[in-house]
């Protein structure tokens, strides 16, 4: 059980990373050599650095986020495991006429973890591609 909680931590402590723009804390949930795959939702795939570099450029004119996670499956298999967990994205952003909107996006993290010298630590994220609901133009361009 105590590999599931720390599991758990590093999907709260991502998603409270992001949501609260707070990128060079990512370093602390990801192993050096990770991999972060967004590429069906915004067409990104890059290292840790390349991503913080990213989600600075593209999340800077959001003015909300929440990701929420739940009903994560695990898949130890000693050392590792796979994880899979549904992820509920709502965003307040600007919307083509400049005034604020609110959009969402459902979509799965498929995290792979690595348990290290440092504890558990994600090795490998994958977004998985659900839905949106009332994306302004601008950003509807990017997910597609």
């Amino acid at each position: 059980m105590s590999n599931r909680f720390e599991i758990q931590d590093l999907l709260v402590g991502y998603c409270y990373a992001v949501d609260n723009g707070e990128f060079d804390a990512l370093d602390q949930f990801f192993t050096d050599d990770a991999v972060i795959d967004y590429s069906e939702m915004v067409g990104v795939k890059g290292s840790l650095p390349e991503i913080k570099a990213f989600l600075e450029a593209s999340l800077g004119p959001i003015l909300m986020a929440q990701h929420a996670v739940s009903t994560t499956q695990y898949k130890f298999d000693g050392d590792t495991c796979e994880t899979r967990s549904v992820c509920f994205n709502p965003m307040v952003a600007p919307g083509d006429d400049g005034e604020p909107q609110t959009i969402f996006f459902g979509l799965w993290y498929i995290h792979e973890f690595r348990r290290t010298s440092d504890g558990w630590r994600i090795s490998s994220l994958y977004e998985k591609k659900g839905y949106n609901y009332n994306l302004p133009e601008h950003i509807k361009a990017l997910t597609q």
